[in-house]
């Protein structure tokens, strides 16, 4: 990956450059703002940075016009110290990140790291909008959000492997919507996708519904049935809910994730099965499996890979868009939404998620009268956070969050830093900032 580093100061820029290209970075250099708006017209050049004080033309012009020329540049400004003015400023300006005087090169790593990792996102979600357009697959994702465009953008990378994949979040979240973006863009995609609610089918008969059963194998046995397993055959079964499997099931899912075999009730041979398993759960299977009650040698099974969907109170910036889309999805006439009305949506803690928002989008164009939704339409019960208070756990979880943020900032975003201040590792303290979906592009 190339990075243009622009700065008046030779030295700066020769330890930045050498920094860099220890770390396997390719760098080029600019004395000047005129010099670097010449280098980045001339070459591809996604990371750049940039030093405010210059003589000829400053940060904020020399970014305004890297922005004309290619929006999609990545740009972290080097700032005075102390100077949180100019970094609010350039941040709305466009810049991606900022840096103060003098330059921490282990905090310019991780910016950089940052940056790239950013632009590999947005390239995944380029090519998922391509397939999904392509394919006609019959799949709407929205969300600006860094977090829906990580959670998107990791889909894409495990879909095209065979291995498990385990997604968390809460109810409403868009768990299936995820599911089946997987299985669409994998290469098991001509073949089915079944979705299994083990919440919702009776204990007595999972194993049944699973796996199958051999006419006579028990009392009601009236005819052989394939099991749930046996349809996805080459394609993708969905295990929604999977916290809900009753425990002596795990073992029998377990051998057929180890050995791609699985025995229908009353028959002797075990059958072979090829089939991809993504797994779901707005539960904590680690609390599972030190309560006993899940196994942990299936959650290993099951965890291969990861994707967290945060909570829509965590990206309330996805909110206009989806509050669009599901106005055109059920206004049989042209409506807008207020921006008052609008307010009390954002201001809403959102406890069923992107679901709970559908819901209400559908019902208040149902009842709404005129071509606008005010926000005198909404349900009066339909509070803000504040006013609704919040469950213990709840509040707990806020208190954790924010006080991960202190630390965060206190450190400079240093997490080996933040990590010793709060008296955590740094593993557990990623996993946190995974959790509750902390990210500094979103915390400045």
């Amino acid at each position: 990956m190339k990075v243009l580093i622009v700065d008046d100061e030779p030295l700066q820029r020769s330890i930045l450059r050498q920094f860099l290209e220890e770390k396997g970075f390719q760098a080029v250099e600019a004395e000047d703002g005129r010099k670097a708006i010449y280098l980045f017209k001339k070459e591809f050049i996604p990371v750049v940075l940039l030093d405010h004080r210059m003589p000829d033309m400053n940060g904020d012009d020399v970014l305004e016009e890297l922005m004309k020329i290619n929006p999609m540049v990545k740009v972290i400004m080097i700032t005075a110290y102390g100077a949180v003015d100019t970094a609010v400023r350039v941040m709305k300006l466009g810049a991606c990140d900022f840096l103060e005087k003098p330059v921490d090169l282990e905090l310019l790593l991780e910016k950089v790291d940052a940056a790239v990792s950013r632009i590999e996102t947005e390239e995944d979600l380029k090519e998922v909008s391509k397939e999904i357009e392509d394919s006609q697959i019959p799949l709407t994702f929205i969300g600006s959000s860094h977090a829906m465009k990580e959670a998107v953008s990791t889909a894409r990378r495990v879909a095209a492997t065979p291995w498990p994949v385990l997604i968390y979040g809460e109810t409403g979240t868009g768990k299936e919507l995820m599911a089946r973006l997987v299985h669409e863009l994998s290469p098991r995609k001509d073949y089915q996708f079944v979705e299994v609610n083990c919440a919702a089918i009776p204990e007595n008969l999972f194993e049944s519904e699973l796996f199958g059963h051999k006419k006579g194998a028990f009392t009601g046995a009236a005819r052989d049935k394939k099991g749930l397993f046996e349809f996805a055959q080459r394609g993708t079964i969905f295990l929604d809910e999977i916290g809900e499997l009753p425990e002596h099931l795990q073992a029998k899912l377990l051998r057929v994730l180890q050995e791609k075999k699985m025995t229908p009730l009353g028959v002797v041979q075990p059958i072979t099965v090829d089939v991809r398993v993504v797994a779901a759960t707005n539960r904590d299977l680690k609390a599972l499996i030190e309560q006993g009650l899940f196994r942990q040698d299936l959650y290993f099974r099951l965890n291969v890979f990861e994707i967290h969907l945060p909570p829509l109170r965590e990206r309330k910036e996805d909110i206009p868009e989806l509050v669009e889309l599901f106005l055109g999805k059920y206004s049989t006439k042209p409506v807008r939404i207020s921006s008052e009305a609008m307010d009390r949506l954002l201001k809403y803690n959102w406890p069923g998620n992107v679901r709970e928002l559908e819901h209400i989008i559908q019902r208040l164009v149902t009842l709404c009268r005129g071509n606008v939704i005010r926000a005198s339409d909404i349900p009066g019960d339909f509070q803000s956070s504040d006013e609704l208070g919040q469950d213990l756990e709840s509040r707990l979880r806020q208190v954790e969050r924010e006080e991960i943020l202190k630390a965060l900032r206190a450190k400079g975003w240093v997490q080996t830093r933040a990590a010793e201040l709060l008296g955590i590792s740094e593993r557990v303290l990623r996993y946190k900032m995974k959790k509750y979906g902390i990210n500094r592009e979103r915390s400045v």
